[in-house]
């Protein structure tokens, strides 16, 4: 998923499954670590497991999303984006991407 123009700073992904039907991958993100700019290819949910704030930032713009520990959120496949812990301490969320 992650690709990053300036090569610092970056989340870390572990991938925990990748079948037929999901890919499941755990990101934590250091303060002001990003994912660098993707596009997924499947819907996909996130769902954090600490309190922080992402800048999300797309097409359209950018924004700062609060985030809490278990209060999942959804976005369509093909959006280009890029994701950044905005917050001051570490972040972490489970990303699912739905294949089927």
């Amino acid at each position: 998923m992650c690709g990053n123009q300036s090569g610092e700073n970056l989340a870390t992904g572990t991938l925990q499954v990748d079948d037929e039907r999901v890919r499941i991958t755990r990101y934590d993100f250091t303060p002001g670590a990003e994912t660098g700019w993707h596009r997924h290819e499947y819907p996909y949910a996130v769902v954090p497991l600490l309190d922080g704030t992402l800048r999300i930032v797309d097409t359209a713009g950018e924004k700062l999303v609060p985030l809490s520990a278990g209060v999942s959120y959804s976005r369509p496949a093909g959006i280009e984006h890029n994701v950044f812990n905005a917050g001051p301490g570490p972040m972490a969320f489970v990303e699912i991407e739905m294949k089927a």
